[in-house]
């Protein structure tokens, strides 16, 4: 618990530092970053290289502790027999996002633009207020095909890095740490909060859920808190099956290539809440019922395993 504790202070610590203090004010022009507000791609360079944050504090833990990096779970183990999690976290969530989207447009029909013809109208109207150049409509519909076939198949090696930098973190220390004590399903909520509220600063100001929605910043925050929960469950079962956290940097990878996808085909882009987008209750369903098997699965297999013998019968 102790080695979790310091963990936990060091990761939120930088984290809430950080973006306090440097990141929002950068990103909305307020306090002592106003004249210095940086551009959106800016602001996006910066917010991504927060994900480092996680793995620095693994790094500092098991220096400061001792631990050593033994059991780091940053590579392959047994690839043979687990290469299966590793496909399951590269193609994955491509198909819950996709199953998530297609509940959506059933229960909202009306929404559903199989064109992609209001996507790239947004693209279009931005690119023409920066200056840019027109694309011919076929053209813009062939590129966004491009760039979902891009997503499925390259966002997993694009985002490795930044990717590897929370996994590390999340389910290559806390969560294994956290299910020595406890089992599968407690593991992963508690895990899955804090992970929601590690998000918390930059949801406040807009990230995933956007602002000026009723309950807002508390609604957001508890979202996300959901969500993380609900990948984070899988991530969790598949790093676990597998002895490393490198199936949970590729389907992190995976989500954060394609989350926007399904939203290409909305008309008026959807609601973060309710979706297409897996981060909406109607659009994250794949994700939920993928959450639910995984508890199930491990559930299953801790009550096969035999009970550990306790001090007084050893």
């Amino acid at each position: 618990m102790k080695r979790i504790g310091i963990y936990l202070a060091i990761t939120f610590a930088i984290t809430y530092a950080l973006e306090i203090l440097v990141v929002i004010p950068l990103a909305t022009g307020t306090g002592m970053g106003s004249a210095l507000a940086a551009p959106p791609v800016a602001v996006q360079f910066i917010i991504g290289s927060m994900m480092f944050i996680p793995a620095i504090g693994v790094l500092l833990t098991r220096l400061i502790t001792k631990e050593g990096f033994k059991n780091a779970m940053i590579k392959p183990v047994d690839f043979r027999h687990t290469f299966k999690y590793y496909l399951i976290a590269w193609f994955g969530p491509a198909v819950l996002t996709v199953v998530g989207a297609a509940l959506y447009f059933l229960v909202f029909p009306n929404d559903f633009d199989p064109t992609m013809s209001a996507a790239a109208l947004m693209i279009q109207q931005a690119a023409g207020a920066s200056g840019g150049e027109t694309i011919p409509g076929d053209v813009m519909q062939t590129m966004l095909w491009a760039q979902l076939a891009v997503g499925v198949v390259l966002s997993p090696i694009l985002n490795c890095l930044t990717c590897f930098g929370e996994e590390w973190g999340w389910r290559g220390y806390l969560v294994p740490k956290v299910h020595e004590k406890l089992s599968f399903i407690p593991t992963v909520l508690i895990t899955g909060v804090i992970w929601g509220l590690w998000h918390a600063p930059l949801t406040v100001i807009g990230h995933n859920y956007g602002v000026g929605y009723p309950g807002w910043p508390f609604l957001g925050i508890f979202a996300m808190c959901i969500f993380c929960i609900v990948i984070g469950t899988l991530f969790s079962y598949l790093s676990l099956k597998a002895k490393s956290c490198l199936p949970a940097v590729i389907g992190h990878g995976a989500v954060n290539g394609f989350v926007s996808a399904a939203a290409l085909f909305s008309i008026s882009g959807g609601n973060p809440f309710i979706g297409p987008m897996p981060i909406g209750i109607i659009g994250g369903i794949g994700f939920i019922a993928a959450a639910v098997v995984c508890c199930a699965a491990m559930s299953k297999e801790e009550r096969r395993k035999p009970a550990e013998p306790t001090a007084s019968n050893a």
